[in-house]
């Protein structure tokens, strides 16, 4: 049985970002979510402030109400979506970080991000690290029991700029971007069809 309570729309939890306020990670997140939101999902983003905010993770340590929220998300919701910018080739400490604290999941009727869709995008100076950033994601998503979706985002900053009012200087990524919280939202929406037909 599934414990997570039955909402009108389903839930889609972004998680990613940077130290630095107002990333390039941040905003292709939330252009992300906003497509997911168009297509009909809650949406509720953890950014690099929130994530800047956790300590770091440390197994059977009393939690703070900031892990206490993340982690309480996640287990409402019926879609995800991850972004990372590449650090040296792969997750930044800070969103990999966020990602162990769903460890607090491991004993719960439904585990870690088990049978969710999750979006995946990584930002990057360049092509290389960017790819190996989705490769690494996808992985763990995978060890997290998750279902990557079909399409993942791997964006080149040094090539795409963002704006503060959620423009994106290429209408190719915007469309990217849109594509996996449109891949997202989907999937929660079957989700959550199925939970309430259950």
């Amino acid at each position: 049985m599934d414990s997570r309570p039955l909402v009108a729309r389903p839930l889609v939890v972004g998680l990613g970002g940077t130290t630095v306020a107002g990333s390039s990670t941040e905003r292709a997140l939330a252009i992300a979510l906003r497509s997911a939101a168009d297509h009909g999902a809650e949406t509720l983003l953890f950014g690099g402030a929130d994530l800047a905010a956790l300590p770091l993770y440390t197994p059977g340590a009393e939690r703070l109400p900031g892990e206490l929220a993340l982690v309480d998300a996640i287990r409402c919701a019926s879609g995800v979506v991850i972004a990372s910018p590449g650090y040296h080739g792969s997750v930044s400490g800070l969103v990999k970080n966020a990602i162990d604290l769903l460890e607090e999941t491991a004993r719960d009727e439904r585990v870690y991000l088990a049978d969710l869709s999750v979006g995946v995008i990584a930002t990057a100076y360049g092509w290389q690290a960017a790819g190996s950033t989705v490769a690494a994601l996808r992985a763990i998503v995978h060890a997290l029991r998750g279902w990557p979706t079909p399409y993942a985002a791997a964006i080149n900053s040094a090539e795409c700029r963002f704006d503060a009012d959620g423009g994106c200087s290429d209408p190719v990524v915007s469309g990217q971007l849109a594509l996996v919280g449109r891949q997202v939202a989907m999937a929660a929406m079957r989700d959550h069809r199925a939970r309430i037909a259950a």
